[in-house]
Formats: C-alpha cells, structure tokens, sequence
C-alpha cells in the first residue's frame, strides 16, 4: 500500500499538495511566508513535497538526503519537458 501511495504522489504531486494541505498539518509550521510554497506548487511541486518532508524530519540534511532532493529536483524538470515536447 505505501509504495502504491508514492507511485501516486509521484504521478500526481499537485493533487497531494493540496491533499495533504487540506486535510493534514504536513506543512504547519514548515515555511514561514506563503511565497516558497506556492512557487514549489506551481514549477517543483516533487520537490516540494520531497524538501518539506526532510523539513519535517528535524535532522541535518546529509549525503542521502541531498541526493534524494536532487532525483526530485531532476524529475520534476523532466516532466517538465515531456509536457513541452507533447504539446509540440
């Protein structure tokens, strides 16, 4: 059931934003001004769920946790560009 779930964040991460902002306090307290969340929402919304996770955990970000903050950083860029190059 959880790798069911991340398939689905993966696939649709705005929805799970708004999902998980709803409905959870998964970004209470996370983000001091409403700007940074709204740009993750809009360009990295993988990325923004993947940073306010390591956020949340309240330890110092090592070698794992950047590498998995840059596969989200590389995934969302490539979505990105598949949606460019199927609107072509």
């Amino acid at each position: 059931m959880p790798c069911l779930l991340a398939i689905l964040v993966a696939a649709f991460p705005r929805i799970a934003i708004v999902l998980l902002y709803l409905l959870t306090d998964f970004f209470h307290g996370v983000y001091h001004s409403l700007l940074l969340p709204i740009l993750g929402f809009i360009f990295l919304p993988l990325t923004l769920l993947v940073y306010t996770y390591l956020l949340r955990l309240h330890t110092p970000l090592g070698t794992t946790q950047f590498v998995i903050l840059f596969v989200a950083v590389i995934l969302d860029l490539g979505l990105l560009g598949t949606s460019h190059r199927l609107n072509r």
